[in-house]
């Protein structure tokens, strides 16, 4: 499961927190209504560590075109940093 926090919840429900990380769920923390970072369980693979060429949307074909092909790669930054 994973469960959505704000930063308020947190600090009430820290150590209730700790223990359900610990058995394996999963938190989203919001900062002023906002996702501010992820609470997972210590060894958790990171989004990081997947290889683009596993990921479906790297491997879609183009919906579109640019003459100069800046767009392309302005969503290529924003997906993939």
């Amino acid at each position: 499961m994973h469960e959505i926090l704000t930063a308020k919840q947190l600090r009430e429900r820290l150590k209730e927190v700790v223990e359900q990380v610990r058995h394996g769920e999963k938190f989203t923390v919001l900062y002023r209504s906002r996702p501010a970072f992820d609470i997972v369980p210590v060894g958790t693979p990171s989004v990081d560590s997947i290889p683009l060429e596993s990921d479906s949307l790297y491997q879609a074909a183009p919906v579109g075109s640019s003459d100069s092909g800046d767009a392309a790669a302005k969503h290529d930054e924003l997906l993939y940093r």
